[in-house]
């Protein structure tokens, strides 16, 4: 079936059986299967049905226009099918996406009329005079959540003159517009802390640096109807928006406007370069570190994380060293709820190659406790991390029995009960480490390895000549 010829012989001829069909029904099946093909998600049924009624360019939608789907696989000629659930459609072998795929001729600029279709969907009278509703739970609207949320994604594939302007005319009426809320629930950044309770603020500019679709960002602030330092309801501007998402052009257009503020935070105090700094958006962060009026160390006001800090618990070696590279950042700065430093970050998550760069920079303590006594060293043995901890057991100013302050634990004792046991014969071979102490509550690493069942571990324990096999608590 993936054979070049077979291809075109089983699907060649079933598309020439559609096209034969002539008139409404080949262009149904035609644009049925462009959606199936090129749609960014599986779509449903009533999905691609309501997709279909819709007229490019048309002010007029109407749903009884949709066909009914059964119509539809019918027109497709046995190409299309329903899942078992029958809620979607997929195409009937993923050979026939490639087939497609590489048959540019079939689709003319498929990204392109999906966006249009989209974009004149939400332009429609009808959809325009939902605009004020806040109540979306009674209305049946199977195509707004598609058309909101990936008109943005297909147009930036495929900008046409005609994508542009209905774009451009659904911004001129954006305000509060229905298709906003969808949009901003299902961003994959969305701080679950905030809850969406209005869209009057959010601006076309705001969804342009989303998509990072440059050309109509230039094209709203040419026409001089934007704030370029506006917020949304969430306090973020444009320019945070495009770099939370990476969108590098997006970015240097918005930094070469006068007047624009490139250090506005949101309404958790995170700023565009620390936004950059969590997704590990380099190009973005190279931009906004040139930039004079930003502090690439400012915490935010959820946990007092630093950029610096976000990039370590993440793992971006590339963004960590960018910021290494500034003397206005302190990369031994505690946050505000457990007094975490970025090393003790990056040794929780085992980021080997972070934790490596963070001690070579001078001045910086690999042994800095948080708040309740835990120490970068401590968190890596807990999570059975190993190379971090080879690489703090290096350090002469690396304490590897240092007890916290919340019940007593050593390393040895995190690495025990969690059943590392790797980790535990790293640390039983240190003559600095006592594998036998006892934490606040008298329960020793061999109990916390017997406790949860961790047999190996509790061997290792019993083959020291260090540790008394004989505790009570076994």
């Amino acid at each position: 079936m993936t054979d070049g010829s077979g291809l075109e012989d089983t699907y060649g001829a079933t598309l020439d059986r559609i096209k034969a069909q002539g008139g409404h029904r080949s262009r149904l099946g035609t644009t049925a299967l462009m959606w199936i093909c090129h749609s960014k998600r599986r779509l449903g049924a009533e999905e691609l049905c309501h997709a279909l009624a819709v007229e490019i360019e048309s002010m007029d939608y109407n749903s009884d226009d949709a066909p009914l789907i059964q119509t539809v696989l019918s027109c497709c000629q046995g190409l299309i099918v329903m899942d078992k659930e029958g809620s979607t459609v997929r195409l009937i072998h993923y050979t026939l996406r490639e087939y497609l795929v590489n048959h540019r001729s079939l689709f003319q600029s498929p990204h392109s009329k999906i966006a249009e279709t989209c974009l004149t969907y939400l332009n429609s009278q009808q959809i325009m005079a939902l605009t004020d509703s806040r109540d979306q739970s009674d209305q049946h609207l199977p195509f707004l959540e598609y058309s909101a949320l990936y008109w943005g994604a297909h147009i930036k594939n495929q900008l046409t003159d005609t994508g542009k302007e209905l774009a451009l005319k659904l911004f001129s009426r954006y305000e509060c517009h229905i298709s906003i809320r969808p949009l901003l629930e299902n961003m994959p950044y969305r701080d679950p802390l905030h809850s969406i309770v209005g869209f009057r603020k959010f601006t076309g500019l705001h969804f342009a640096s989303i998509f990072g679709l440059v050309e109509i960002a230039k094209a709203l602030i040419m026409m001089d109807c934007v704030d370029i330092n506006g917020v949304d309801e969430t306090g973020a501007t444009s320019l945070l928006w495009a770099a939370m998402n990476g969108h590098e052009a997006v970015v240097e257009l918005l930094l070469g406007r006068e007047g624009i503020n490139p250090d506005s935070p949101d309404n958790y105090g995170r700023t565009s370069i620390l936004w950059a700094a969590r997704n590990a958006h380099e190009a973005v962060m190279k931009l906004l570190l040139g930039r004079e009026g930003i502090n690439p160390d400012r915490p935010d006001n959820i946990c007092g994380q630093t950029p610096i800090s976000r990039a370590a618990e993440n793992g971006h070696e590339a963004v960590v060293k960018l910021l290494l590279g500034r003397e206005d950042v302190n990369p031994d700065k505690p946050d505000n709820i457990c007094g975490q430093t970025p090393i003790s970050w990056a040794a929780e998550n085992g980021h080997e190659a972070v934790v490596k760069l963070l001690l070579g920079r001078e001045g910086l303590n690999p042994d800095s406790p948080e708040n309740r006594g835990r120490t970068p060293i401590s968190r890596a043995a807990e999570n059975g991390h190993e190379a971090v901890v080879k690489l703090l057991l290096g350090r002469e100013d690396v304490n590897p029995d240092k007890p916290d302050s919340i019940c007593g634990q050593t390393p040895i004792s995190w690495a025990a009960e969690n059943g590392h046991e790797a980790m535990v014969m790293l640390l039983l071979e240190r003559k600095d480490v006592n594998p036998d102490r006892p934490d606040s509550n008298g329960r020793t690493p061999v109990s916390w390895a017997a406790k949860n069942g961790h047999g190996a571990v509790v061997q290792l324990f019993h083959e020291s000549k260090d540790v008394n096999s004989d505790s009570p608590d076994l």
